[in-house]
Formats: C-alpha cells, sequence, structure tokens
C-alpha cells in the first residue's frame, strides 16, 4: 500500500475516495528510561530510549493506518498527517496519531 503525505500519488489516478482513516499509539515511558533522558539532558546527546519509542509508536500509528484503509477496499492513503503529544500525570506518556484519506487508485 502506498502512505503518503502528498494529496496525490505520482503516475496514479485517483479512481475513489473512500473516507477518512487514522491510526493512533500510545506508549508509555518507564521510570528507567527518565533517569537516563534526564541525564542525557544534562549532559547533551540524544536519548536512544526515546528515540526507539517514538519510532516504535510511529509504526504502529501507520501500520494501524495501513490496516483501516484496507479494510475500506483502498489500495493508497494521502494526504497523511503525523502528530505528537505527551499525555498523563507527568507527561509519561507519549501519543502519535496518523491520520490520511484512503483511496482507491489505477
Amino acid at each position: 500500500m502506498i502512505v503518503t503525505t502528498t494529496p496525490s500519488v505520482e503516475g496514479k489516478r485517483i479512481e475513489e475516495y473512500l473516507g477518512i482513516v487514522t491510526g493512533e499509539a500510545i506508549l508509555g515511558t518507564n521510570i528507567f528510561k527518565d533517569i537516563f533522558a534526564n541525564i542525557r539532558d544534562i549532559v547533551g546527546g540524544r536519548s536512544n530510549a526515546y528515540e526507539r519509542e517514538l519510532g516504535s509508536a510511529r509504526q504502529i500509528a501507520l501500520d494501524e493506518l495501513q490496516a483501516n484503509a484496507s479494510r475500506l477496499g483502498a489500495n493508497a492513503v494521502v494526504g497523511v498527517d503525523l502528530d505528537y503529544e505527551v499525555l498523563g500525570a507527568g507527561n509519561g506518556m507519549l501519543m502519535v496519531s496518523a491520520s490520511g484519506t484512503a483511496v482507491r487508485t489505477s
């Protein structure tokens, strides 16, 4: 399935718009990741633990988006938008949401 942030798929004609589809992932962080991230904040550098969590959440949201589009009979999703939020007490949870328009192309 083609998933793109653009409003069309180059070289393809959109035959039918099937509706808006979404995918969400909410992942909690744990105290050990928080401790090491805080150390990184002090000494500088990237937080690999958080980057892995963010990448995992993004992939889950995109997989869910594609599964929802497939259920509608789509072979592509156009206009995909990714949003990131922190939630919960002490911002201990990470949410990634993906949305786009499921389409059938030829």
